[in-house]
């Protein structure tokens, strides 16, 4: 019992066709398009850092405003990673 469950999940491994060229470049085009959208949260993350840098008023609002963009750019990361295994998975 226990082998054939360990066959048909080899059959089924097997079975599955290779990937077409489209569905590689729309992988490869999604997991551009979520390393573009993380540079551009990057970026935007460090100048509303640094503008918050320049309001501060003391050494607090300065290093709550170094948090904030730290924060702001694990976001974008974290993000970025997320869509990339849905691209690579085929979920997206």
């Amino acid at each position: 019992m226990e082998e054939e469950r360990r066959d048909q999940g080899r059959e089924s491994a097997a079975a599955a066709p290779p990937p077409t060229l489209m569905s590689q470049m729309k992988k490869g085009g999604l997991s551009m398009a979520a390393s573009i959208k993380q540079g551009w949260q990057y970026t935007k993350a460090f100048f509303t850092g640094q503008v918050m840098k320049l309001k501060a008023k003391n050494e607090k609002e300065m290093s709550e405003a170094n948090l904030q963009a730290t924060k702001m750019q694990v976001e974008a990361a974290d993000e970025a990673e997320h869509r990339k295994k849905l691209a690579a998975a085929g979920n997206m």
